[in-house]
């Protein structure tokens, strides 16, 4: 496969669906996607197949153990934590293309040592008005990745 225009990095999805989307999304836009277990539910042949996902086969993805297994294979150089546990903003940030661009589990986020590899400088969110308290992850993942892409392939 060539080289994708970014990693979508999910960290324990619980959600199979948003998983699913995720996925469309990711062979929709060339992105390669990274799904670091544990998670919630079965990826096997089946249980893809049940879910109608009739494009997984398309996709670029690959499966981790674990956050560590994912860092000691990936070894990522530009990685971007999206979160609501920062101020900056998702267009603050200069995406490039290859970037490694994460989000965690859609109840629980990503744990303190995540947030602690990546730093602060590298914690991105999206802003929200009326105190919502986070959108949805494929929403999240679709509006960051087509934000990539239009910051990537401007003139």
């Amino acid at each position: 496969m060539p080289e994708p225009v970014f990693n979508i990095v999910l960290l324990s999805p619980q959600i199979p669906n948003n998983t699913g989307n995720i996925g469309r999304t990711a062979m929709a836009t060339g992105c390669r996607l990274h799904i670091i277990h544990p998670i919630a539910f079965d990826m096997d042949e089946k249980a893809v197949r049940r879910a109608g996902l009739d494009y997984w086969h398309l996709l670029d993805v690959l499966e981790h153990d674990s956050w560590d297994s994912f860092v000691k294979t990936e070894a990522p150089s530009t990685i971007w934590l999206f979160t609501t546990k920062t101020k900056r903003r998702l267009w603050e940030a200069k995406f490039s293309e290859g970037d490694y661009l994460l989000f965690g589990s859609e109840q629980h986020g990503v744990p303190q040592n995540v947030h602690d590899f990546v730093g602060e400088e590298s914690r991105l969110t999206l802003p929200m008005v009326n105190d919502a308290r986070s959108l949805n992850l494929a929403t999240a993942v679709c509006a960051v990745v087509y934000e990539g892409i239009r910051q990537t392939t401007a003139s």
